[in-house]
């Protein structure tokens, strides 16, 4: 059984989730899977880099450094020190990059340049990074298939609930006409929260406590996040080239505990709905705003930090998938399922 080698791009709560999961299904991966790898680098702008090509990090050591607060170079961890992370793509002899560096979306940087060092050195990248696929999506798309690499990102939306491989091998030949979800949990957290009678500001402290919320939630509440993870989605199931920053965008900073009665009175709920169509004439409709739900709709009784996704097709009835969008050891689940994935097809090529 050939060793496949990987290399973590980012180590932080994503990319420690997916190591977790690595690590404590070593065996099962072995016998179900025939994967066996080995971890030869792992750099991270904080925690430092660390090369070791000939034995391989023993990834419960880098967890437990990692954890403790050490630095991965300090010294407890052997193999070389002091490369960049552009200097770490490139020179491993990983065949598969996981890159979970933190998003950009003001211009995907750095993550847009680890993954485009990375296929064009021939790696295959598997990457929970918003970023850069949502906004260099048919970039990078048609350099990895030039290339002849795989790139895969299952964790850029609704975290580790499978989107596009389901997409991929379960909805095959089916073409998607329309998409409609919830696609953020901490603005879905307040709305359901609200929903129960309690305000904004109040929620939305408790979902800074609970770790829903960053300590700037512009991100979340804006809808910067999930009009991200729309135009991914548009792009990536339904062949569009949607840009990022064109797509109608409406937070939930406005929504007042009277606009949540009146939807109560109507029967309905306020919902952040991003969802994307396209006319007979072709043209676009992708948005991301507040949305008044019928009490028939499905999406308005997912509540919580649950996301959702109803996918509309031409040879069957809507598939509507529920799961949850954040936490590491989701979206490292995600970034497993891509590394599988990437060496199930990189076998059946080389056949």
């Amino acid at each position: 059984m050939k060793e496949v080698k990987l290399v973590f791009v980012g180590f932080g709560t994503v990319a420690q989730g997916c190591a977790k999961h690595l690590a404590s299904h070593k065996k099962e991966l072995e016998r179900d899977y025939s994967f066996q790898f080995k971890v030869v680098a792992i750099t991270d702008t904080v925690k430092g880099s660390i090369l070791n090509s000939d034995q391989g990090i023993n990834l419960p050591d880098a967890l437990r450094v990692s954890q403790s607060g050490a630095k991965l170079d300090a010294g407890e961890l052997k193999g070389k020190t002091g490369l960049s992370t552009i200097e770490t793509i490139r020179d491993t002899d990983a065949e598969i990059v996981i890159e979970a560096t933190w998003t950009n979306l003001k211009d995907a940087e750095p993550g847009l340049t680890h993954l485009v060092t990375a296929i064009e050195n021939g790696k295959d990248v598997a990457t929970s990074n918003k970023g850069p696929i949502a906004l260099a999506y048919k970039r990078l798309t048609e350099l990895a298939k030039s290339k002849g690499r795989q790139l895969r990102f299952e964790s850029t939306v609704m975290s580790g609930t499978p989107i596009f491989n389901m997409h991929e091998f379960a909805l095959q030949a089916a073409k998607i006409t329309a998409l409609k979800g919830i696609l953020n949990g901490t603005s879905n957290y307040v709305l359901t929260e609200m929903t129960a009678g309690k305000n904004y500001n109040e929620v939305l402290k408790r979902a800074q406590e609970l770790g829903y919320a960053e300590v700037d939630p512009s991100g979340d509440v804006e809808a910067y996040d999930p009009t991200a993870k729309i135009t991914i989605l548009t792009n990536a199931l339904m062949n569009a080239n949607v840009n990022y920053h064109d797509v109608e965008r409406q937070g939930i900073t406005n929504i007042t505990p009277d606009d949540i009665n009146i939807a109560a009175k109507e029967s309905k709920r306020i919902k952040l709905i991003a969802s994307a169509s396209k006319d007979a004439k072709g043209k676009w409709a992708v948005s991301c705003k507040p949305t008044q739900l019928p009490s028939t709709d499905i999406l308005a009784h997912v509540d919580g930090v649950m996301n959702a996704l109803k996918i509309s097709m031409d040879v069957q009835p809507d598939v509507t998938i529920i799961g949850p969008g954040a936490g590491g050891d989701s979206a490292g689940y995600g970034l497993l399922s891509d590394v599988l994935t990437i060496h199930r097809l990189r076998n059946l090529n080389a056949r």
